[in-house]
């Protein structure tokens, strides 16, 4: 066994109860090897950084790496504002050097080819057109839509995956302001998705899409490493948190997973194009922002290059990657993961992505780790292009 790893989860498990109690972000995302209880909730913030720098200083590998992303996050809810790129690359693993205009604009080319192909406009209305043609789903529908896009999809996620991990599903509906519009978390075998109804217009697309990301990507992905656990003693440590280095992993394979598991699906490609176009801007005002720029000259970029979104949607944008500490953290992820996995997908060797997928599902593989798999792909984060 692994007692500084063990030593590490046991504070993860008293700073979550810490947060929790006080109404702060949870820290325990999702428990691959649930304990028997028994664990002490952390006294305040402080003490608890200095404990994560103590156990620092005898890690290496994959608790290294974790511990790193504890301690910057630790900080920052402490005051500290380390600049964007430090603060992702000891919390997301990764660089935040965003991706150059010409490389965001042939995204856009091909995001906007693929809405044409589907008979959507590019323009203010692209957003309400694309929900119009992948069909309306009421919310009340939304739990078994889901469940059955899951079931169609789950023979092939494992034939690509590997995984022959049991899970058990529940369903929760929620009505929060937050960011989010679907959140899996879960212990051990047992995955919730919750769906927030605040934020959610439903489609038989969305559906079926997020069938694959939160079910088949967040859920079968993390029950497969909770397999693991119970199966054999591991490397790393077994508490998954999003502000932590295996989130690009999991944000972006999830997002870009029906390029994978459905490739021939026009409706499900043309949503993974746009996405990929929306976190690529996302990506560059995250960037801006951090650096300085006036919010009146973001709030015009977004209104050019996104041209579809509210600006009570932009306003959000950029509070969520300004002020909260977490989000200015874990939002990075999802650009940087879904360019990797895109890039992934249409790769001229199909061996790669097999080779990937199947590791993703074994290991919460960190950028570093992902970065071996595909010497010859390009750096997550940007900077690159």
């Amino acid at each position: 066994m692994d007692g500084l790893r063990d030593e590490a989860e046991a504070l993860l498990r008293g700073w979550h109860m810490y947060e929790v109690s006080r109404g702060a972000p949870e820290i325990m995302d999702f428990d691959c090897a649930p304990s028997d209880g028994g664990d002490e909730p952390v006294g305040d913030r402080l003490t608890l950084r200095e404990r994560l720098l103590e156990l620092r200083e005898q890690a290496s590998g994959w608790t290294a790496s974790r511990l790193d992303a504890d301690i910057a996050y630790a900080g920052a809810l402490l005051g500290e504002r380390l600049p964007l790129r430090e603060y992702v690359r000891a919390t997301q693993g990764c660089e935040a050097l965003g991706w150059m205009d010409a490389y965001v604009a042939h995204r856009r080319d091909l995001a906007r080819e693929a809405l044409a192909e589907i008979g959507v406009t590019w323009g203010p209305d692209s957003a309400r057109e694309l929900r119009a043609v992948e069909g309306h789903l009421p919310n009340a529908d939304a739990p078994d839509a889901i469940r059955a896009a899951a079931a169609e999809f789950e023979d092939v996620v494992r034939g690509l995956t590997g995984s022959d991990a049991p899970f058990e599903l529940s369903i929760e509906s929620a009505d929060v302001d937050a960011y989010w519009a679907y959140w899996l978390d879960g212990a051990g075998s047992r995955v919730r998705l919750r769906l927030n109804l605040r934020n959610i217009a439903f489609s038989a697309v969305a559906a079926r899409q997020f069938a694959l990301h939160e079910v088949l990507g967040h859920g079968l992905q993390s029950a497969s490493w909770s397999a693991r656990c119970a199966a054999e003693d591991v490397p790393w440590v077994r508490i998954m948190s999003v502000h932590a280095p295996h989130q690009v992993l999991l944000e972006g394979l999830a997002q870009v997973l029906p390029l994978f598991a459905a490739p021939d699906d026009p409706m499900l490609r043309t949503r993974v194009r746009f996405d990929h176009y929306n976190q690529l801007v996302r990506a560059g005002l995250h960037l801006a922002l951090n650096d300085g720029e006036p919010i009146e000259g973001l709030a015009a970029r977004a209104r050019r290059d996104l041209p579809w979104a509210t600006d009570a949607a932009i306003a959000d944008l950029l509070s969520d990657r300004g002020a909260d500490p977490l989000l200015r953290s874990y939002l990075w992820a999802y650009p940087a993961g879904v360019d990797w996995f895109v890039n992934l997908a249409e790769a001229d060797d199909p061996q790669v992505g097999r080779t990937v997928l199947r590791a993703a599902y074994r290991d919460p593989l960190t950028p570093s780790d992902l970065a071996v798999l595909w010497p010859g792909g390009p750096a997550i984060g940007g900077g690159d292009r």
